[in-house]
């Protein structure tokens, strides 16, 4: 089944089930999932790593919304942006693990031939290429970080 048809069931799930919050998240990942399948061209279906990409964006956006929300001590709005930021998530494919990401930039350096900071754009356009919506790009660059010094 499609992560759209996904959206599509949940978003009756949570209409019959009264629940707002998960439903304002929901029409929320439909919305920005819509806009990219139009922008392409129309008829296009996206790949599972735009989508993921997508995914990823709308709770980094949530995330950042509750960081704000919080300095300006509004916890409330806080907690439905982290509400949201986890109804979302529960959309991504299973992230990697910090050593499973390890082991693939390892892998990537070994690839490209990298030896030192000079080569780490080469190494993180590779591991942004390959853990697509598996990893969330701040880990991999301090993986590769740590790895190419």
């Amino acid at each position: 089944m499609s992560l759209t048809e996904d959206i599509d069931r949940d978003i009756k799930a949570a209409m019959l089930a009264r629940e707002q919050d998960k439903l304002t998240a929901l029409r929320a990942v439909k919305a920005a999932l819509l806009l990219a399948r139009t922008e392409k061209g129309s008829g296009h279906e996206l790949q599972a790593d735009d989508e993921a990409r997508i995914l990823q964006k709308l709770i980094k956006q949530r995330q950042e919304s509750a960081d704000i929300y919080v300095q300006q001590n509004r916890g409330d709005l806080a907690e439905k942006e982290k509400f949201e930021a986890n109804v979302i998530a529960a959309y991504l494919p299973e992230q990697l693990s910090e050593e499973e990401i390890s082991a693939k930039v390892q892998e990537i350096i070994t690839k490209t031939g990298a030896n030192g900071m000079k080569d780490m754009g080469k190494v993180m356009g590779m591991a942004s290429r390959e853990l697509a919506g598996k990893a969330d790009n701040k880990i991999v660059a301090a993986v590769v970080k740590q790895l190419l010094s």
